[in-house]
């Protein structure tokens, strides 16, 4: 049979006290970001740094809930870009960097989302890896 719970009434706690508050804002403060979109064909990762690139938060279109070919679409990308803009705004951020790398569909949209949050959007910078130089060429053939 086993031993029978015994439910003990607790007190509602008081105002003041740490179980009753609510979380209004993050703790950490930043003032100034950077954000890393990087930007697949099948996915768009989001990342908030400081200038030092300490990551404070990050998103991707698979961690906002779509999947498969889903998460490789500008909608996808605006949406993990929407969610962690409203965290940077818990942050106190108000002037950010872009750093944009990769040639997938998501990046214009996660850029604009940004944009349209009302961020002072101080520069927009191009990473995304480019060949410079070509490779050796084969040697003849030998016959």
């Amino acid at each position: 049979m086993g031993k029978k719970r015994i439910i003990k009434k607790t007190e509602a706690p008081r105002e003041g006290t740490p179980a009753s508050r609510t979380r209004t804002s993050s703790r950490k403060k930043l003032a100034r970001g950077f954000v890393y979109i990087k930007s697949t064909y099948n996915n768009t990762l989001i990342t908030l740094t400081d200038e030092f690139g300490n990551a404070f938060a990050q998103n991707s279109s698979g961690g906002s809930g779509f999947s498969g070919s889903k998460k490789g679409t500008p909608y996808a990308a605006s949406k993990a870009a929407d969610l962690l803009s409203e965290r940077a705004r818990d942050m106190g951020v108000a002037d950010i960097d872009l750093r944009v790398k990769g040639t997938g569909p998501g990046r214009e949209a996660a850029l604009r989302v940004f944009g349209n949050k009302g961020f002072n959007i101080t520069s927009i910078k191009d990473l995304t890896p480019m060949p410079h130089g070509f490779m050796k060429a084969r040697k003849p053939r030998r016959v």
